[in-house]
């Protein structure tokens, strides 16, 4: 049985520890803090097998070296060869963890970075920075085009999939979904639900996707009203798809 803790980390980051109630053992998603996830490990007794690399951002990889030096023995997965001894994935690879128990697939989501890669199984999504709850990761080497197909992509997942991204970011990110899209009845009462859950301290991640398929805009690159919507607030003729995608995109860069 797997259970997947949530490490918070600097002001919103988030890494993802999958526990293996059998062996005491884990694997580790995008530490860029080696410091609570020592933590983690000591208080419960537990010993990384491997970590899991998105992408190359600081804020995802600054740990690795401590926690290599606690344990030489971590394997480490990634597109580009970010550490040595690195096991380079690419697309459709599949990664075999704890004993064959969990396997994750592969692909490359080329966007906010060239290297962004996720890692997922029929459960499971560890997204990086490309899907957020609400939103989706700036395009910061790639071109917008490819994070339309990376997003499309993860949009065509199974509903069901919990969907573990890297950033607390969903009210910022829900405040700009209302002001493009006001009249989702689902959105606004999704608003309420997050709001009482970080009062609470809670994390609002995981997500699903059927969740993000009911209010994340740029999920909705298809929807009818949404397009109008957006149309009016930029006064200028917008298609549907990749043109929606990409018109929310650069509005929401300077919103």
């Amino acid at each position: 049985m797997f259970t997947v803790l949530t490490i918070p980390a600097f002001d919103d980051n988030y890494i993802w520890l999958v526990k293996d109630s059998q062996s005491q053992r884990c694997v580790v998603v995008d530490p860029g803090d080696a410091t609570p996830v020592l933590e983690i490990l000591s208080a419960q007794s537990l010993t990384i097998e491997a970590i899991l690399l998105t992408h190359h951002h600081h804020d995802h990889t600054g740990g690795v070296n401590e926690l290599i030096a606690d344990n030489p023995e971590i394997k480490i997965f990634s597109k580009e060869a970010l550490f040595a001894g690195a096991t380079l994935v690419k697309e459709n690879d599949q990664v075999s963890l704890l004993d064959g128990r969990l396997t994750l697939n592969v692909w490359e989501v080329a966007g906010h970075t060239l290297d962004h890669i996720v890692f997922y199984n029929d459960q499971l999504l560890f997204c990086g920075d490309t899907l957020f709850s609400g939103g989706c990761g700036r395009v910061f080497e790639g071109k917008k085009e490819q994070m339309y197909q990376a997003v499309s992509r993860l949009r065509g997942l199974d509903d069901n999939i919990q969907v573990y991204c890297a950033h607390e970011y969903t009210q910022n990110n829900l405040i700009f979904a209302l002001a493009v899209d006001p009249n989702n009845q689902d959105l606004i009462a999704y608003i309420k639900q997050v709001s009482k859950l970080r009062q609470q301290g809670v994390p609002t991640i995981p997500t699903s996707i059927a969740q993000e398929k009911r209010i994340n805009p740029f999920f909705r690159y298809d929807d009818p009203d949404l397009l109008a919507n957006v149309q009016a607030i930029l006064a200028e003729p917008i298609t549907a798809g990749e043109g929606l995608f990409k018109a929310l995109r650069t509005h929401k860069d300077h919103f």
